[in-house]
């Protein structure tokens, strides 16, 4: 296990770090993300396994041994990309866009784990969602899960690229439950990410390309939704904006990568920190990137 010291953003400086998202178990921030491992001069992602990360601060984080490869999945192909974990009834669940082996296409698979460090498994033997299953045209339909369990205890999956789709997932967190449903968003890219506070449902999203971060706002989960603006703004030399929430010690923090490491660009990614904060009336403010990041989480 190797340990860090963040000195500002990056906050992962030793690898090219992507797609991250963050939850918090027994006072501890776990932090997951893609791993860029495209070659300097080469313009295509290379991404086979996910890392982890650790933390108690915000500040110091430890590297854990790698929990789950594309490859771990007998069915998937390769290509590593975007991924959110959850805990449920004292298991967790890695959700993941990989490529498939025989369906063309993106697909999204589920892995489990007893320990939010892994190592992760897989937790069906087959694609969770496949691209036969929405058939929009693109091979990269299914890509980009997110899941929140509500407050009525059930969980729900979004995800895609150019259309944005969510479903209910069943309680054992492998399997749908129901249709597969259409959200209607603003130039939607791609990278959602569901959030929930104070009642408002909060679906943030890379917006445009290259992608700024916007959201829309709702009362409830199947909306409707309205669009609230931009939350980030372009990240610099990177074409793509993948953003997370964490709540953390009484603050909110939000989560998104860069290119900001030397060499770095759209594939050669790194994860940034930063404060996010509220309106009165529940609206998002617009996040202040910085160098400096967003400090050590006080407690």
């Amino acid at each position: 296990m190797n340990a860090t010291q963040r000195t500002g953003n990056p906050v992962i400086r030793h690898k090219y770090t992507a797609d991250p998202a963050a939850i918090v178990h027994e006072g501890t921030v776990y932090m997951y993300t893609g791993h860029d491992e495209t070659p300097e001069g080469e313009y295509n992602y290379q991404m086979h396994e996910w890392c982890c990360f650790s933390s108690q601060d915000m500040v110091n984080w430890k590297e854990h041994p790698i929990p789950l490869r594309a490859t771990d999945f007998e069915w998937v192909k390769d290509g590593a990309w975007a991924s959110q974990v959850i805990a449920r009834n004292g298991l967790f669940y890695w959700y993941v866009a990989v490529a498939h082996k025989t369906i063309p296409g993106r697909a999204i698979g589920v892995a489990v784990a007893d320990r939010p460090e892994g190592p992760f498994r897989d937790a069906r033997g087959s694609a969770l969602i496949s691209n036969d299953m929405t058939a929009s045209g693109s091979d990269k339909d299914d890509i980009d899960p997110t899941v929140i369990i509500d407050k009525d205890g059930q969980a729900w999956l979004f995800w895609g690229n150019g259309q944005c789709y969510y479903a209910a997932l069943k309680e054992n967190m492998t399997e749908l439950d129901g249709p597969i449903r259409t959200i209607a968003l603003p130039e939607f890219s791609e990278g959602a990410w569901i959030h929930e506070r104070d009642g408002w449902y909060y679906l943030l999203y890379g917006y445009q390309f290259p992608e700024k971060v916007a959201y829309a706002m709702s009362r409830s989960i199947h909306g409707p939704w309205e669009f609230k603006g931009i939350v980030n703004e372009l990240a610099g030399n990177c074409q793509t904006n993948s953003p997370a929430i964490l709540d953390y010690k009484g603050a909110t923090y939000f989560i998104y990568h860069n290119g900001g490491l030397p060499g770095g660009d759209s594939f050669r990614r790194s994860v940034c920190i930063d404060r996010l904060y509220f309106n009165e009336d529940g609206t998002i403010r617009r996040v202040i990137m910085t160098s400096e990041g967003a400090g050590p989480a006080a407690g």
